[in-house]
């Protein structure tokens, strides 16, 4: 019982750390840094913002990682 416990603790906590990464990563371009002009070849915002890291976009993956360490620590428990 114990097993079970602990693997579905990893999972969740490995599932929440994905989701935040998802949303990061997906939430707009990385890959090039932003200037102060306006850039014509592309629909993108001109300012980017870091909403991205607050906990609005991130509740799930947080909760998914709360309730995955509660599942750990009650599985190492036993």
């Amino acid at each position: 019982m114990s097993n079970i416990l602990l693997v579905f603790g990893a999972l969740l906590v490995f599932g929440g750390i994905l989701y935040m990464a998802r949303t990061a990563i997906w939430w707009g371009s990385l890959s090039r840094p932003r200037s102060s002009g306006p850039v014509p070849d592309t629909l993108e915002p001109s300012r980017r913002g870091v909403r991205f890291l607050g906990l609005g976009a991130n509740w799930p993956g947080i909760l998914l990682m709360a309730i995955g360490a509660v599942l750990l620590l009650s599985g190492a428990s036993f």
